[in-house]
């Protein structure tokens, strides 16, 4: 378990194809990368993957990519001893891989328009790996070379990093819950509830899959998140999905950090699963919350991830721990229908008098057309949140947020919510 994280973030101006390396030109840094290159490592490595077309997309251009797998934070970890570690990473760069659906839950970045303001991802330089994998692979396999495709590009471009002579800015994480400075300030414990339910719907930590028997739940510190212990292995709707770089940069951690030691006293972390079963989801409840109250909880900060059947775990969580006498306060997001009038979610329990909404997931949105296209066109209709009808003759598409990455993320990192009125 770490104790500390030393991250070292590199900013760069523009990415380029060219000769590997980094330029630095006046004021400005440039990445460049050989696509070439990358495409022909990928198939040496993954035999599997049929063909790889590599793009760039920047804030503000007229592009839409479609059909996201999963977005990714080039990083280049560094371990330090046993509890210390250094990440050094391009922080404004992101790889995303999209590609043919497999299920129907997967989304779309608009670099521009008004639906750029709904994803993290508007904002960022994505790198984007459009791959068509072989024919006869099952959807497992699929959606297993899709992802392990992002992962490797991630780690190649994030080596190019430590090229860098210096970062340009540089965050000291430290984990330090026992301090007796901190007696008089309430204990908070983060339980992070992580989608494991097999049909493409799971979470890895530490590169095990999160619904393996007897795994989770388990407690690990704010550092270990941060560093990388969670990778995304979601096809769910794109609003919600918690993509890899929301693990690796979890906003729920990261606040909790900034007032450690000020207001709270932040204890440590409990990842939980959410299963398909009855039995399997009141089990993990309890056993999270006996965690929870290991670590000496007195107020707890829950995420969800999905919707629908977790929310029964949410509630299961909620209920024990208000009923042992710990604060809770939840994050989710709703399901009300695109008037707002339907019920928004799944379950409640009167335990859950705390919970923070991060917007409607039906609310419908018209995205204008857009001048390039990245990904599989013909898989547009086919997204969560889209219908048959919902690409108009002029390009322009109607849809609900539920198919737009980020847009009511459960880390809480977009500025939407909702009230009861």
């Amino acid at each position: 378990m770490l104790t500390g994280l030393k991250m070292q973030n590199v900013y760069v101006d523009d990415v380029r194809f060219g000769k590997t390396g980094i330029c630095c030109s006046g004021a400005e840094k440039i990445l460049s990368f050989d696509p070439k290159s990358l495409i022909k490592s990928l198939k040496q490595d993954e035999p599997r993957i049929a063909d790889v077309r590599v793009e760039i997309a920047r804030p503000g251009e007229s592009t839409r990519i479609i059909c996201v797998k999963d977005v990714i934070s080039p990083r280049l970890r560094i371990k330090q001893g046993s509890s210390v570690a250094r990440v050094r990473a391009f922080k404004n760069i992101v790889v995303v891989t999209c590609g043919k659906i497999v299920a129907y839950q997967e989304g779309i970045i608009d670099m521009s328009g008004p639906g750029a303001d709904y994803t993290p991802f508007s904002k960022t330089i994505n790198i984007v790996l459009d791959i068509e994998v072989v024919d006869g692979l099952t959807r497992h396999e699929h959606e297993e070379v899709m992802r392990s495709a992002g992962l490797r590009v991630a780690v190649m471009l994030g080596e190019i990093s430590s090229w860098v002579e210096r970062p340009d800015e540089e965050k000291n994480y430290v984990f330090a819950p026992h301090s007796s400075k901190l007696g008089h300030l309430p204990r908070v414990v983060y339980l992070y509830m992580l989608l494991s339910q097999g049909l493409l719907h799971d979470n890895y930590v530490f590169c095990r899959n999160a619904r393996e028997k007897d795994f989770l739940p388990l407690i690990v510190s704010p550092p270990d998140v941060l560093y990388g212990a969670i990778v995304s292995g979601n096809c769910v709707s794109a609003c919600d999905k918690t993509v890899t770089w929301l693990h690796q940069n979890n906003p729920v951690v990261l606040e909790l950090l900034k007032r450690h030691g000020k207001d709270l006293n932040f204890v440590g972390v409990v990842l939980t699963n959410e299963l398909t079963d009855l039995a399997g989801k009141k089990a993990s409840a309890q056993k999270a919350i006996e965690l929870v109250k290991k670590l000496g909880a007195e107020r707890v900060v829950i995420t969800e991830e999905g919707f629908g059947n977790p929310e029964a775990d949410l509630m299961m969580l909620i209920r024990g721990l208000e009923q042992a006498g710990i604060k809770t306060v939840a994050i989710t997001d709703e399901y009300a229908g695109s008037d707002g009038a339907s019920q928004s979610l799944a379950d409640t329990t009167p335990e859950a008098k705390m919970i923070i909404s991060v917007g409607n997931a039906n609310e419908l949105i018209v995205l204008p057309p857009m001048e390039k296209i990245i990904g599989p066109i013909q898989d547009l209709t086919k997204l969560a949140g889209a219908y048959p009808q919902s690409l108009r003759e002029d390009g322009s598409l109607e849809i609900e947020l539920q198919g737009i990455i980020g847009a009511t993320n459960q880390l809480g990192w977009s500025k939407l919510t909702c009230k009861e009125v």
